[in-house]
């Protein structure tokens, strides 16, 4: 759950040198005859409607509360064939509520993948409502997400969790991500069409739908990831993009998590040090070394049988998952929170008889509930159409495993361990996208992000070479625009309208200060 340097003259005359797409499907251009394959979906007419569709739909009554439209765009399952199998795409908008000034439609997605994002538009607007007066917002759900006909394959666990400490847990992980594999095989006819390439694709078909000669785009966490392959299939179209806490294009896929483990260990320490400073209220430690010293006696315990949290067993591939939730966010309250859920492990590992607090509980209780309505199925189906896992023989990650085991000990066997692509009945149906450009873009990120680590950005900031980089330094979140998602940063969010509105991009990458972390309070 999101680097590039082009000729000042050029990217301050906001045009660019625009490199071609990596590969194509058969309907990203004309039929020998000239026609356009896609000209009956981008011709579409697109019929507005109310967003509720029941009494018990909370969110469709709040996208009308908040006087938002819904509607359905139809778009090819397989763009390759695009007379073939048609699915519907649902999608939510804001309207500009400037209409004088508006300058374009701005699409969101907020990450995921697997996210939908047809009600999290309006935190755009609530957020950053001079945004809202410009633009109109839209909120699509992702093929196969959501309202968008979705894919579940009904699994009965939202997550593999870690591969704990020895053979015969890495074994059971293994069984779980084959099991959950199989359970998808009843899906092989949209599972290869399931990519972020296609959803790029969708996106492209809602602009036509609406008119627009070019759509504006802002993405965070994974929806940098489609905003990458966005502005690489179809960089002519893009109007002005900001991507807050880019991925690593070279990396998305099943294997995307496997170098985050040292940058969520950075997140840990820094956490670490606020608790210190904390121990009176926390008693976790009075120094940093010794809270970190709290969290590995927790790790022991669960790796030497269950700990008992309330009515929640807290095995060795769960613990790191609930400890995982470090990243996220850098602020006192966020971190008083995590402090509390690690104060009732800490009693747990103890044999201290715990009521969890009612964030932990929540946690708990989602992790152990089924997959009821597909999230994790999707999120999974979407990750290995993009890209095919870097194995699939489990010895490999087991290897792998074991050789981070001491710099890694915590979160190595969760970030390295296998996962169901290894095991998915098909494979992708393209390879993945190659990104390299030069559309001028704006990126935001944190030096300290625990889900997008900062080389992973600056991998990102190369390949699009026509944008420009503002690093908040010295923040330990993962996004940081608008407060959507963790701490609010005033120059982020300047520099970001900046350009929204004004179509002012910095001229050179530049940073912001953050407000005094955890750690230097």
């Amino acid at each position: 759950m999101r680097q590039r340097r082009m000729a000042a003259a050029v990217a301050l005359a906001g045009t660019a040198l625009i490199g071609l797409p990596s590969c194509t499907a058969a309907a990203d251009r004309p039929d020998a005859g000239g026609r356009d394959p896609l000209a009956r979906f981008q011709q579409q007419k697109v019929t507005w409607h109310g967003c509720q569709t029941g009494s018990d739909d909370a969110i469709g009554k709040e996208l009308d509360d908040a006087k938002a439209q819904c509607a359905e765009v139809t778009v090819p399952l397989d763009y390759s064939h695009p007379e073939g199998r048609t699915i519907r795409v649902a999608m939510s908008r804001l309207k500009a509520t400037d209409p004088t000034h508006r300058r374009g439609t701005l699409l969101y997605n907020p990450g995921g993948p697997g996210v939908p994002a047809m009600q999290l538009a309006l935190m755009v607007k609530k957020a950053e409502p001079t945004i809202a007066a410009r633009y109109d917002l839209i909120g699509m759900d992702p093929r196969f997400v959501g309202r968008s006909t979705p894919l579940n394959c009904k699994w009965p666990t939202t997550s593999i969790g870690s591969a704990g400490p020895d053979r015969s847990t890495f074994d059971q992980s293994v069984a779980l991500a084959k099991d959950l594999a199989s359970r998808c095989a009843g899906h092989r006819d949209v599972l290869p069409h399931a990519s972020t390439r296609n959803t790029a694709r969708d996106m492209d078909v809602i602009r036509a739908a609406l008119g627009e000669s070019r759509l504006s785009y802002l993405g965070s966490s994974y929806g940098t990831y489609l905003g990458e392959v966005y502005l690489q299939l179809f960089p002519r179209r893009a109007d002005r993009v900001v991507l807050d806490s880019a991925l690593n294009p070279e990396l998305y896929g099943p294997d995307l998590t496997s170098t985050s483990g040292p940058a969520v260990t950075s997140v840990m320490k820094n956490w670490a040090a606020w608790a210190a400073r904390h121990h009176d209220d926390y008693h976790l430690g009075a120094t940093t070394a010794e809270v970190l010293s709290t969290i590995d006696r927790i790790n022991q315990a669960a790796n030497r049988g269950p700990l008992r949290v309330g009515s929640h067993q807290v095995d060795s591939q769960v613990l790191p998952q609930l400890l995982w939730n470090v990243n996220a966010g850098d602020s006192d309250e966020l971190y008083a929170a995590y402090a509390a859920d690690v104060q009732d492990l800490s009693d747990a590992a103890r044999g201290i008889k715990v009521t969890p607090n009612e964030r932990l509980e929540g946690v708990l209780t989602g992790l152990s509930a089924p997959d009821a309505d597909g999230s994790a199925s999707v999120t999974t189906a979407i990750q290995c159409a993009d890209r095919a896992a870097s194995s699939r023989d489990p010895e490999v990650y087991y290897r792998d495993i074991e050789a981070h085991r001491a710099d890694e000990p915590l979160f190595g066997p969760l970030t390295r361990n296998i996962t169901p692509c290894s095991f998915w009945p098909t494979t992708p149906a393209e390879p993945a996208t190659k990104v390299h450009n030069n559309v001028p873009v704006l990126m935001v990120g944190a030096t300290g992000d625990p889900a997008a680590d900062y080389p992973g950005q600056q991998v990102a900031h190369r390949a699009l070479a026509g944008s420009r980089l503002v690093t908040l330094r010295g923040a330990f979140r993962h996004t940081v625009y608008a407060g959507l998602f963790a701490p609010q940063n005033q120059c982020i969010d300047d520099t970001v309208n900046r350009y929204l509105i004004d179509g002012k991009l910095p001229s050179t990458d530049t940073t912001c200060p953050a407000m005094p972390s955890p750690s230097e309070g």
